[in-house]
């Protein structure tokens, strides 16, 4: 279908509406506008990683910032005819010809098809310096940040899920790693696995992060130990944000690592017309992953719409056929 200029209009109908704009989203919406469907993408504003400094591990782009990255993508996506709404989706709803989508200051949009590409939200352990340090002093991926904090001091703390693991990936970027048992009770075979690592693990309750000149200097128990450290990683609980896609069926599954929105290897999931694409969908995937599921999820949305116009045009011929006779 050729590209049409888009409006605001409640009767213009997209092609497809992208919700939420981070590499997933943006990812999707270009290969999209490029195929020259009309497309829509509504951003929230809330990227997950808007507290770090730098993007890693992406091809040709290793550290380009997080707002640099949006700002080229959705510069792109523009140059192709797209259409960037800065908003936050409350509601979608079933119709005929697919979805309305609901934003928060009450405009509509129509659609044929919904890509989800929400992101998740992180549930980060309640210890106080934590909130205030994500994204810099305190991490969570090896692949995004370990080189960051390569050869130095790195503390563990033991949070659900799969704390240990934690520990035994940074291993690999540093052999000054100490595990915070905190409030867990580790296994023997846990305990067996850090030994081997040599992998201290100090017992005790975490009181707070010791932070000075913005920068994370250790770790106090609540016995006023401290414990010196140059980074802290945590393990966070991932949960993908469904709740404005409740009322057309789409719900989180759970995970260990949290929870997300279940989708077969082109994005798409068990409710007709819906695809779920990056971190909605995949707890897992780094920027780099995310914007190729957006882009596979894409070329999915494109070939389902290319058959159901084909099965259109078929039965209208046919229609056509059948008065003639």
């Amino acid at each position: 279908m050729p590209t049409q200029e888009l409006t605001d209009e409640l009767g213009a109908i997209r092609d497809v509406v992208v919700v939420g704009g981070g590499a997933a989203g943006l990812s999707a919406a270009l290969t999209l506008t490029r195929a020259r469907r009309t497309v829509t993408v509504v951003d929230a504003g809330q990227p997950r990683n808007a507290p770090a400094t730098g993007v890693h591990g992406l091809l040709a782009l290793d550290g380009v910032s997080p707002a640099e990255l949006l700002a080229r993508g959705r510069k792109e996506v523009v140059a192709y005819g797209g259409e960037i709404l800065a908003g936050q989706v409350v509601e979608v709803t079933r119709a005929a010809y697919g979805f309305v989508v609901e934003l928060r200051d009450g405009s509509l949009l129509r659609a044929r098809r919904l890509l989800i590409a929400t992101g998740l939200v992180d549930e980060l352990p309640e210890v106080a310096g934590v909130r205030e340090q994500w994204g810099h002093g305190v991490l969570h991926c090896p692949f995004c940040h370990g080189w960051e904090v390569r050869d130095r001091r790195i503390g563990i703390l033991a949070a659900e899920p799969m704390p240990v693991h934690k520990a035994q990936l940074f291993r690999q970027w540093s052999s000054d790693v100490v595990f915070f048992a905190g409030e867990i009770e580790l296994s023997e075979s846990d305990r067996t696995t850090l030994e081997v690592l040599d992998v201290p693990v100090v017992e005790g309750t975490v009181s707070r992060l010791e932070i000075e000149g913005g920068q994370v200097t250790g770790v106090r128990l609540e016995d006023g130990q401290v414990v010196a450290v140059d980074a802290v990683v945590v393990s966070t609980r991932m949960i993908a944000r469904t709740g404005p896609f409740a009322g057309i069926g789409i719900t989180a599954t759970p995970h260990p690592s949290g929870e997300f929105i279940e989708a077969d290897d082109f994005g798409k999931t068990a409710v007709a017309g819906v695809w779920a694409a990056g971190n909605a969908s995949d707890l897992s995937a780094q920027v780099s992953g995310a914007a190729a599921e957006g882009a596979r999820a894409a070329q999915s949305i494109i070939a389902d719409q290319m058959m159901a116009d084909l099965e259109q045009a078929l039965a209208a011929r046919a229609a056509a056929v059948e008065d003639v006779a």
